[in-house]
């Protein structure tokens, strides 16, 4: 773990920050209402670095102090680190969990988040969690917040908790709210598949699309016809 030293402030807080539209607008809601914000970005072995690097820039850029978490999942199990399996073609409002589902992803995230909290002292984890435009993993839902929440009750001395503050909202009303606070949309990173411009094609970047349709905004990610 690469730690960098955090300003002294009241209120402190971790965040979980991928690099993506949701948790960077969670980064920037948190600081917005004047908590003295950590992050915490995981490399654990997904199929490209262009989110983690996306991640340490929007730290940089919102002069947050960060750690840089490797992880290492050898049993894989998900097409998001098996570089064997396809990345699937997003479908909006599947069935099924789809194979870009990380086993326990959160869960790991939220355990080493704790840990680091209570060794801390600091008393909240911000996440970046959504269960209105997403798709369909386990570990996005509000029941599996509020059990956590209830285990730290009887497992954390400093008192932490999770906050969940995009849990119920629409991917438009995400889009609109990291609009209004300033969010460097260009900087975020969502696409599943890496590369040097989003594919466009799986569930990550149709949701993304979809969020910024219905909000009437145009994503600076995505070059239309006429530029």
């Amino acid at each position: 773990m690469e730690w960098i030293k955090a300003g002294k402030n009241k209120k402190k807080a971790v965040v979980l920050l991928s690099g993506g539209l949701d948790s960077s607008t969670t980064l920037y809601l948190a600081k917005s209402r004047g908590w003295d914000v950590h992050c915490l970005i995981f490399s654990y072995g997904q199929r490209h670095s262009r989110e983690v690097k996306s991640a340490v820039s929007i730290a940089k850029k919102t002069r947050s102090s960060y750690s840089l978490v490797n992880i290492n999942l050898p049993w894989c199990g998900s097409s998001l680190i098996d570089k064997s399996k396809k990345i699937p073609p997003g479908k909006i409002g599947r069935e099924r969990i789809p194979s870009t589902y990380v086993p326990g992803r959160n869960t790991i995230f939220l355990s080493y988040a704790f840990s680091f909290c209570e060794a801390k002292k600091i008393p909240a984890i911000f996440i970046g969690a959504n269960a209105v435009d997403f798709s369909g993993y386990p570990d996005c839902r509000p029941c599996y917040y509020r059990a956590f929440n209830r285990l730290l009750e009887h497992a954390s001395v400093a008192g932490v908790k999770i906050v969940t503050p995009l849990i119920r909202k629409s991917k438009r009303d995400i889009v609109l709210l990291g609009h209004k606070l300033g969010v460097p949309f260009e900087m975020t990173w969502s696409c599943y598949r890496g590369g040097d411009k989003p594919c466009g094609d799986c569930d990550s970047c149709r949701l993304r699309a979809k969020g910024f349709e219905d909000a009437g905004l145009a994503d600076p990610l995505v070059k239309t016809d006429s530029e």
